[in-house]
């Protein structure tokens, strides 16, 4: 499965941080790529940081037109997910989700055009209250990719956690320059 994210609209100086995690979140989840419109270009400065740390090959692209991008990839056969409140509920969907091949996640910041709602093949909502569009976006992922998205190994990582009971263990693998 490949699953790519656009990330729709920036409310000035507040989305920064709000964009910069819906991009920790895709790449953490398991998505290859995302998309970014009206964003502070540090941003994309700070997940290259992340990723020559952490490994992976996270792809963070610019750009002016977000619909552009959405018709581009139901012409190469993505299905259109909108994350959305008012979308149907994750758990009647979620099965049918999961048999799809390629996947595009929608995530607005202010307003969304009405046009997304018909360029979407699903409109999906994980709650019946507001909530973040980060953790909108990790349900989502998790949910779709049955928690395998975790087991996921980040080549070129020089950092790792490993999973302990009690406190914090990196493992940090010592590069020659």
């Amino acid at each position: 499965m490949v699953i790519e994210v656009v990330r729709i609209g920036q409310r000035l100086v507040r989305d920064d941080r709000v964009t910069t995690h819906v991009a920790l979140v895709s790449r953490a989840f398991g998505a290859k790529k995302i998309f970014m419109t009206e964003v502070n270009p540090e941003i994309k400065d700070t997940l290259e940081k992340i990723k020559n740390t952490w490994g992976g090959d996270f792809i963070v692209e610019f750009i002016d037109k977000w619909k552009s991008i959405i018709k581009k990839k139901k012409e190469k056969n993505f299905t259109i997910i909108h994350l959305s409140m008012y979308g149907e509920n994750i758990n009647d969907v979620q099965e049918q989700l999961r048999q799809e091949e390629n996947l595009l996640v929608v995530v607005g910041a202010e307003k969304v055009p009405r046009e997304i709602y018909e360029l979407a093949d699903y409109n999906v909502g994980v709650g019946s209250q507001p909530h973040s569009e980060i953790s909108a976006l990790a349900i989502l992922l998790d949910r779709i990719q049955k928690g395998e998205q975790f087991e996921k190994e980040f080549p070129g990582a020089k950092r790792k956690i490993i999973p302990t009971k009690k406190g914090k263990n990196v493992q940090v693998k010592e590069t020659r320059d």
